[in-house]
């Protein structure tokens, strides 16, 4: 692993605004809450860990976007803020992206499959499964067909065979094709497919935890908090409530016993992201590359 670069790949704008994101000046303004994805560069390319909003939704929305989440959350849609907009920023092609691992297929962390034509993608087999069925109307609004062209490059793991024990978590799977540093961590609730993505570097380990948690004090061990809103929106969302929970107090446990050895970070939460990013949510990836590699 040479170097890890963090990108908010378009921001949320939901309604409640101080009610969702905690720091906002009202609950009557909208809310602003990141898309953060992970842009390895490895030895054999790059691997990109989600990819936020896409180019197609930037310029068609509602051809591909629940109306529902277009309300609620009032995307930034900004072209530069794209993932691939981003990376050829920082001065690579979109085809340099070899790999693409996933957390999940909810639209706000898959639109950007199809901006990334030579990526094999990476997610489980339970996600997989579970979004082409399109069982009930909430499915039919979070997973969007209209994002997946890139199906037939999809790889697809067992949450349930295989892989190894990782710091208490179970059938902890290496991906094919990339470094042995980049694991797929199952943690079902939010969806029966949901995972999260450890990245081990110089100094340790980092786990985009996707929406596993959304705020950075459900975290805290001795009171965990979430603000109001994002508390109605996980409920809203969730797949299996007993298995997010549960997921909750082991990620809350495993930055308990590793401390400062591991960095836990939500999707969405754009403190966590400054903090690892050294920049502000809605600020560019610098244009040079390399120039915002996050040493772990």
């Amino acid at each position: 692993m040479t170097a890890i670069h963090h990108l908010n790949c378009v921001s949320s704008c939901p309604l409640g605004g101080r009610l969702m994101d905690g720091r906002s000046r009202s609950i009557a303004q909208r809310g602003s809450l990141c898309c953060h994805c992970l842009l390895l560069e490895t030895d054999n390319g790059l691997v990109l860990i989600d990819t936020g909003f896409g180019l197609r939704d930037v310029r068609d929305p509602r051809s591909r976007l629940s109306g529902l989440f277009l309300r609620l959350l009032a995307p930034d849609f900004r072209e530069e803020m794209t993932a691939v907009r981003q990376i050829e920023r920082m001065g690579f092609r979109a085809q340099d992206v070899r790999h693409i691992v996933l957390t999940h297929l909810d639209f706000d962390h898959a639109g950007g499959l199809d901006d990334f034509p030579a990526a094999q993608i990476h997610l489980m087999r339970r996600e997989r499964d579970a979004a082409e069925a399109q069982r009930t109307w909430l499915d039919r609004q979070r997973f969007r067909p209209q994002q997946w062209s890139s199906r037939a490059r999809w790889h697809v793991y067992s949450p349930y065979t295989g892989g190894e024990p990782w710091f208490g978590f179970e059938c902890v799977r290496d991906l094919r094709g990339l470094p042995p540093e980049v694991l797929l961590v199952p943690l079902a609730g939010h969806t029966f497919g949901h995972a999260g993505v450890a990245v081990c570097g110089p100094q340790g380990w980092l786990l985009l935890a996707g929406d596993a948690y959304f705020y950075h004090r459900e975290m805290d061990a001795d009171a965990p908090w979430c603000t109001p809103g994002l508390r109605v929106y996980q409920r809203l969302m969730e797949k299996d409530r007993r298995a997010r929970l549960r997921n909750q107090q082991r990620l809350r446990s495993l930055k308990e016993r590793l401390g400062d050895e591991i960095c836990l970070l939500s999707a969405h939460d754009p403190l966590e992201f400054e903090r690892a990013a050294g920049r502000p949510a809605g600020a560019l990836a610098p244009s040079r590359a390399g120039s915002i590699a996050e040493a772990l």
